[in-house]
C-alpha cells in the first residue's frame, strides 16, 4: 500500500467540540477539554496512524472575533495552521444556527476552498440541523465540494471513520512525519501544565478562567525510575485573585491538584506526584514577553 501523509488544520468558532473531536480521532487524551470557549491556546498536534498512512491534526483556538491582546495572539496561531497544513478541517455545529462568527470564518476560509473539509459535529444533539448547516455551506462556501462534508458526533465517536478516510483519500503519497507509536509531539512540561490548567478552569468556570495559566517550574523522575516529581503553579493576573484559587482553607487548590494528579497518573506510565501552588504575575495577558512564552 502507498502511504500517504498530510498535515490538519482544526479550525472552528469557540465551543463546537474541536478538542473533543481531536482526542477521538487520536483514542487518547491529547487536547484539555472545557466548556469555557477558547480553552484551547497552542496548536496542540495529534497523530493518527492507519494502514494508509498518517495524519497529523493541528487543533487551534476557537475562533473569535476581539482586539484584546490575548485574543489578537490565539487568532495568529489558526492564522498560521491555516496557510502551512495540507487540509483544513472545519468544525461546525449543526444544533445551533450559524451566526456572525460562523460568517467571519467562511470569510477567512473564501481563498482557500480547494483545502477544505468539513465536520458537521453534534449530530446527536436534538436540536441538530443537517440541511440548516449544509445551506449555510451551499452560501458561504460556494466552491466546497460537498462530498467532503463529513455529519459526526465527536461526544459519541460516530461517523469519524469516514471522515479519516476521506482525508486519507485526498492526501498525497509522503513518509511519515512521526513515529508511528506516537499519538502527540507536546512535551512533557507542556501536557502537565495543559492538564492542570484544564482542572482549574473547569472550577473556575464563574470566577476566572482565562486569567489564569499553569507553569512546571521543575519535573524530576526519581532514581527508582517509577515516579514522577512536579512543582507546578498556577498564575493568576493579581494578587486579589490567588484567594479564589486557594479556596477556603486550600479546598480548591487542594481538589485542583488531586484530579490534575489522577489524570496525569493515568496518562502517564509513572505515579504522578504533584506540588501545586499559586503564584501571581502582574497583568500577565497584557505582557508581549508572556503571552510569547506561553502561545506558540
Amino acid at each position: 500500500m502507498i502511504q500517504k501523509a498530510a498535515f490538519v488544520a482544526i479550525i472552528g468558532r469557540p465551543s463546537v467540540g474541536k478538542s473533543t473531536l481531536l482526542n477521538r480521532l487520536c483514542a487518547e487524551k491529547v487536547a484539555i477539554i472545557s466548556s469555557v470557549p477558547q480553552t484551547t491556546r497552542n496548536a496542540i498536534r495529534g497523530i493518527v496512524n492507519r494502514p494508509q498512512g498518517q495524519l497529523v491534526f493541528v487543533d487551534t483556538p476557537g475562533r473569535h472575533e476581539s482586539n484584546k491582546k490575548l485574543n489578537r495572539k490565539l487568532m495568529e496561531v489558526s492564522n498560521r495552521s491555516i496557510e502551512e497544513c495540507d487540509f483544513i478541517l472545519y468544525v461546525l455545529d449543526v444544533s445551533r444556527p450559524s451566526g456572525p462568527e460562523e460568517e467571519a470564518i467562511t470569510s477567512r476560509l473564501q481563498t482557500v476552498q480547494e483545502k477544505i473539509f468539513v465536520a458537521l459535529n453534534k449530530t446527536d444533539s436534538p436540536h441538530s440541523d443537517l440541511k440548516r448547516s449544509s445551506a449555510f455551506l451551499k452560501e458561504h462556501l460556494p466552491a466546497l465540494d460537498q462530498a467532503r462534508c463529513f455529519p459526526l458526533s465527536a461526544l459519541n465517536n460516530t461517523g469519524i471513520e469516514a471522515l479519516v478516510h476521506g482525508l486519507f483519500d485526498k492526501a498525497e503519497p509522503g513518509e511519515p512525519f512521526y513515529p508511528h507509536d506516537y499519538y502527540t509531539d507536546q512535551e512533557l512540561h507542556f501536557r502537565i501544565a495543559e492538564i492542570i490548567r484544564e482542572k482549574a478552569i473547569n472550577r473556575l468556570y464563574d470566577e476566572l478562567p482565562h486569567a489564569i495559566y499553569a507553569e512546571v517550574a521543575d519535573a524530576e523522575l526519581h532514581d527508582d525510575g517509577k515516579t514522577l516529581w512536579v512543582r507546578a503553579f498556577l498564575v493568576t493576573e493579581r494578587e486579589s485573585q490567588k484567594g479564589i484559587v486557594v479556596g477556603k482553607d486550600g479546598a480548591l487548590i487542594k481538589a485542583i491538584r488531586l484530579s490534575a494528579q489522577k489524570e496525569l497518573n493515568r496518562i502517564f506510565e509513572w505515579k504522578v506526584k504533584l506540588d501545586l501552588r499559586v503564584k501571581t504575575v502582574k497583568d500577565w495577558r497584557h505582557s508581549d514577553g508572556t503571552l510569547r512564552k506561553l502561545i506558540v
